[in-house]
């Protein structure tokens, strides 16, 4: 692995998991409860031997550079291991980042000065957990110019995606990006064979590549629409199936891309035994957590002729929270969250800081960091009423409330 360098893509906007990226890119979006989404790659880097990675950011990039210089400066500089935010510099031009392969062109010099062969670029904004060895060794075995990551997705969804046609040799013989019609993989017609956006390049290939794509005025400089569907006809590009790595069969890996997707992932942790294992100790996560106290949950009493008990059941919950004689289900509690007395809380994230006053019921909800509901009031219930307070409610009833929101505020559009 001393030959790789890994770029991580994270300057994406998230538009459509607005207002969570509001303030903070996609990367950066809180997961799990004191994850953020980009931990996930970043550990599968570092879980692979990668330890030489150059993460590009561009979209209001403060939170997640805080976060990385908080959860990931251990690795050694003396040893050649980094991980280095490389915010758009402008040393070619005056433009910004237009396109997956103009990011990585406009930082070809810190890409030179690793000196690698080889290149792997990775999104900072899918869940999953995958050995890059793998797919690398597999790449210097075949003798493959540049090798693409990929899994199957159900037909209806190929449009979201890069799909592709391989050959029996894995080679990738025709590549369309998000096309209207995805072409199903032989013999299983409900499915097609999707990019993951996983790609191996050998380093002098690619450059060869992005300077031929930016002397082309009409491109749009991104790798699954300009560069890919030119080189497959031309040079050896393979793909590489992707195998989950705690059941080395079905492949799980979420696209977190809208309000829904991200928050089915979330409730994909609290199962019983969830389709993604947090609790592999093979395959650590890491993260930064904060110095706060162990959870606490607090109360088993009557109070006013009223049972309370403060307990969480079917959730995670994390570091600093208390559940003060409130009732927690199936739901995720980020650091410092405060559940009070009769308040009750249903299959929602809270993220951190976020405080739930007495006897208020949420349901079906995400709430942002610092959000105060204030006493006696319901969230998730009423989406009319939700939508008349200025709440994001999406097509399956899921509330979302910005960060800015505050106690005032939510008190006042009761």
């Amino acid at each position: 692995m001393r030959d790789v360098v890994t770029l991580l893509l994270a300057g994406g906007k998230g538009e459509r998991l607005m207002p969570l990226t509001r303030d903070r890119a996609k990367p950066a979006v809180p997961f799990g409860g004191c994850y953020r989404i980009v931990d996930f790659t970043l550990s599968n880097c570092v879980n692979s031997g990668l330890r030489r990675i150059l993460v590009l950011t561009q979209y209001k990039a403060a939170s997640l550079d805080r976060h990385i210089n908080l959860a990931w400066r251990f690795l050694c500089r003396e040893l050649d291991e980094f991980i280095d935010i490389l915010p758009p510099q402008q040393r070619i031009g005056e433009q910004w980042y237009s396109g997956t392969a103009n990011a990585v062109y406009q930082n070809i010099y810190s890409i030179e000065k690793a000196r690698s062969k080889y290149v792997l670029i990775l999104s900072g904004d899918h869940i999953y957990k995958m050995d890059y060895s793998e797919m690398l060794h597999d790449h210097i075995d075949s003798g493959a110019d540049l090798t693409i990551g990929c899994l199957p997705v159900d037909l209806k969804d190929g449009h979201q995606f890069g799909v592709m046609q391989i050959d029996s040799d894995r080679r990738i013989v025709n590549f369309r990006e998000k096309p209207a019609d995805p072409d199903p993989i032989p013999g299983d017609p409900g499915r097609c064979l999707a990019s993951m956006g996983i790609y191996v390049f050998n380093t002098k290939f690619l450059f060869e590549q992005l300077c031929n794509d930016e002397t082309n005025q009409a491109s749009a400089h991104d790798f699954g629409k300009s560069i890919i569907p030119k080189v497959v006809s031309t040079h050896r590009v393979r793909a590489f199936p992707f195998r989950d790595r705690d059941t080395n069969q079905a492949q799980y890996w979420r696209d977190v891309g809208t309000l829904d997707a991200l928050f089915e992932a979330n409730m994909d942790l609290i199962a019983v035994q969830p389709p993604f294992n947090l609790y592999d100790t093979s395959w650590p996560i890491r993260t930064y957590h904060a110095p706060l106290p162990p959870p606490k949950f607090v109360f088993a009493d009557m109070y006013e002729n009223q049972p309370r008990a403060g307990l969480a059941l079917d959730s995670l919950v994390s570091q600093g929270c208390i559940v003060s004689g409130g009732r927690v289900e199936r739901s995720i509690l980020s650091p410092n969250v405060r559940i009070n007395s009769y308040a009750d809380v249903r299959e929602s994230i809270l993220l951190s800081n976020v405080t739930i006053g007495r006897h208020a019921r949420v349901r079906r909800a995400i709430l942002d960091k610092g959000v105060q509901v204030p006493e006696g009031m319901e969230i998730g219930f009423n989406h009319d009423q939700d939508r008349a307070r200025g709440f994001i409610v999406t097509e399956s009833g899921l509330v979302v409330i910005a960060k800015s929101d505050s106690t005032s505020q939510l008190a006042d559009l009761d």
